[in-house]
Order: C-alpha cells, then structure tokens, then sequence
C-alpha cells in the first residue's frame, strides 16, 4: 500500500482511506456483523487511516467503529473524526459543543486520543465564529494530547481557503469532497494555497457520492438532472469497454500526489478487496481520456451548499 505524508504532519496515510459514513447506514449498509470484519480488514492490509463523523447514523458510525477496534493495536490506524454538524440540519460550531464533542466520540469509539479532528461542512455555520471560536477549541484539545492534528470540511472550496488564509498556520489538514472527480476537478486550482502551509489534503467522494457508479446517484443527491444523466452515459461508456466506472474514478483520483488520502466506503471485505485489485491494475489511459472528454460541456459544474455567502 503506498503512503503519503499526510501534509505537515507526522503521519504516513495509505493513498485510500476507511470511509466511515457506510457505518451509519448512510448508503443502507446496515450488516453490522460485515462492517466491523471489514473495519479489520482493511486494517490488515494497510489501509491504516480511518475517518468518521458523529453525523453518520447519528452517531451510529462511532458506535460501530469502536466494537471494530476493539483489540486493534493503537499504531496500526490513525483514527479521525469531525465536530461541528450533529443531524441534517443540526450545527454547532460552539467552543464548548466542541470540546464536549471530541471527549464524547472518544468515548464511543475507546480511545484516549483522536488523531485528527475537523470542523465538519463549515460552510453551514459562521465562518467568523469557525475562525475565532471553533479553530481555538481544537487547539485546546490538542494542547491537552486529546488531538494530534486539526483541520475543517466542506463543499464549497472557497469556505476552506477563507478559514485556511485566516488559520493557515493552526490547520494540519482539509478535508474536500466532490471536487477532485471524473467530472469536476477544482480542487486542483485551490492545492496551491493548501501547499503554502503545508496542509495535508484529503480528497472524499470520488465517486461524487454515488454519481460514479453503475447504481447511480441517491436520491438525495443534489446535483443538477443533467450531470445525473450525463454521469449515466459516462458509466455505460465504461461498461461497453468492459470497465466500470467507479474502478476509473478511484484510479483517477489515486493518481495525483498532491492529494495525500482519497476516502471511500468499503464496508464489506469483498470491497476491500476490490479496491485494492483495482489500484494494482494500470489505467486504461485511452478510456479515460474517453470519458473526460465526455464530462467536458459540464466540467467542474458545481451546486450550492450551506449558506449562500459561504459558496
């Protein structure tokens, strides 16, 4: 499995990283029993970096992570997990909503010490109190050894470079989803401010939270009915090559070194086994040119998230 030094931290994540969200039932994942055995699996073959939320499943992810580790030696993962959003619209970026949070998910998951934790969909709160009030929280913890390395999440990319060019020098770590994908690569134009003070980046949803798949996206999902379709077309293409889409989109994302880790779900050892029989195997360099140029009339199209002055 190979390893990237997770921004200015001391830590070596594999290039894929465990996924908590499928834990919470999120996705319908709900078999327990194979959700813990694939916690432990994926541990054994080097998948070594672990991120969940107390959003998934309301709190259910916690929950199950920590039966999961339960025996695991402690050096065999790095473990994190996110403040701030408690339900769909649940937020609370509070100095001590926080510091209760992480001792909170510490408990759930039976350990002494989080190794990272973030401030989780920032765009959804105040940006000025993220700043001045939530950053300094995670400090504290981190002062006191509860945190090692703390950073904040979100959609729109400019609600991470507001909070980055105000804290740059106190952030470890961002976490982007959505945006380094088979259709949308912004992300790529925003790692220079990243790189300035040496802030690991962690690229989630790939798949653009199921977009990229043959099963297509949740209904939820709230992109646009047109890149829906044309994400559609994108996976027949792959299946008329004999491929399948999702395999290019982790490929894809796996092949940039500037992003440090790419998190995906794999709730099942079945998956983890695919994921890794996927990075073993060579990029079809052909078809993704393909399917790039398929996405390029709707490349990097982009949708609303959290309140409007944060996009």
């Amino acid at each position: 499995m190979e390893k990237r030094r997770l921004g200015k931290t001391n830590i070596e994540v594999s290039s894929i990283s465990y996924g908590g969200s499928p834990l919470g039932g999120v996705y319908g994942d709900n078999d327990i029993a194979s959700q813990i055995d694939s916690v432990q699996y994926a541990i054994s073959k080097g998948i070594n970096f672990i991120d969940t939320s107390p959003y998934y499943g309301s709190k259910l992810s916690e929950t199950v992570l920590g039966d999961a580790l339960k025996g695991v030696p402690r050096d065999k993962y790095y473990l994190g997990t996110k403040v701030g959003r408690y339900g769909l619209s649940d937020f609370n970026f509070s100095y001590d909503t926080i510091i209760a949070s992480v001792k909170e998910s510490m408990q759930r998951m039976g350990v002494d010490y989080l190794d990272v934790v973030q401030c989780h969909d920032i765009e959804f709160g105040d940006l000025g109190q993220v700043i001045n009030e939530s950053i300094p929280a995670l400090l504290k913890l981190k002062s006191d050894g509860l945190v090692r390395h703390i950073g904040v999440t979100g959609y729109p990319l400019s609600a991470i470079e507001r909070v980055v060019e105000a804290r740059g020098p106190c952030l470890d770590v961002i976490l982007s989803y959505c945006h380094y994908t088979l259709n949308d690569s912004t992300l790529q134009s925003s790692l220079p401010v990243f790189q300035q003070h040496d802030i690991g980046v962690i690229n989630a949803s790939f798949l653009n939270m199921g977009m990229l798949t043959n099963r297509g996206p949740p209904a939820w999902h709230p992109a646009p009915d047109k890149l829906k379709q044309k994400c559609v077309e994108a996976a027949e293409l792959c299946k008329s090559r004999g491929s399948d889409i999702s395999k290019l989109a982790l490929q894809f994302a796996t092949m940039n070194p500037s992003i440090h880790t790419n998190l995906v779900g794999m709730p099942c050892r079945q998956q983890v086994d695919l994921n890794l029989e996927t990075l073993s195997q060579p990029i079809d360099d052909q078809l993704l040119q393909d399917v790039l140029e398929l996405f390029k009339p709707l490349k990097d199209l982009i949708w609303t998230s959290g309140k409007p002055e944060n996009n």
